[in-house]
């Protein structure tokens, strides 16, 4: 199964909305139809910024993305420093996903990212994606409301 690390800025915007691409990734490990992999580092992270006041997310709707998120996500502790990021904030993800052996980091500031994960055309190793809408992707929970 796919394994998907989520960098802060796709759970944030998972949660301020609700019907976009990013959301979708977080349906999709709902659905156990892809792994999502966080450490306790990214989880915090994750925490603190969606209860930030200027981000404008209702606590208890912050408070239900966190629960969710533990809920539908694998832990892992990461045992590797890395420095790779030109943002040491970002290098967390990184470890994670080294952790995790995940395929994907999936993040909406890719520059911030090493190149050395970029684009990597192996299949076993790992790339940053951006979240991008996918107009194919059908929510079930959304079977039988008229849109």
């Amino acid at each position: 199964m796919m394994r998907v690390v989520p960098d802060t800025n796709v759970v944030v915007s998972a949660a301020l909305t609700p019907s976009g691409p990013s959301f979708q990734i977080i349906e999709l490990a709902s659905q156990q139809l892809i792994q999502l992999w966080m450490s306790p580092a990214t989880l915090a992270e994750c925490e603190d910024v969606l209860n930030r006041p200027r981000v404008g997310i209702e606590p208890i709707h912050a408070k239900t993305m966190i629960s969710w998120l533990k809920k539908i996500s694998q832990l892992t502790t990461p045992t590797k420093v890395v420095t790779s990021s030109p943002d040491p904030k970002d290098n967390m993800f990184l470890e994670c996903a080294e952790a995790a052996k995940a395929h994907y980091l999936v993040t909406g500031n890719i520059r911030d990212f090493p190149q050395r994960w970029k684009y990597n055309q192996r299949s076993d190793s790992k790339a940053i994606l951006q979240p991008v809408w996918n107009p194919s992707y059908k929510d079930p929970s959304l079977k039988d409301r008229k849109l």
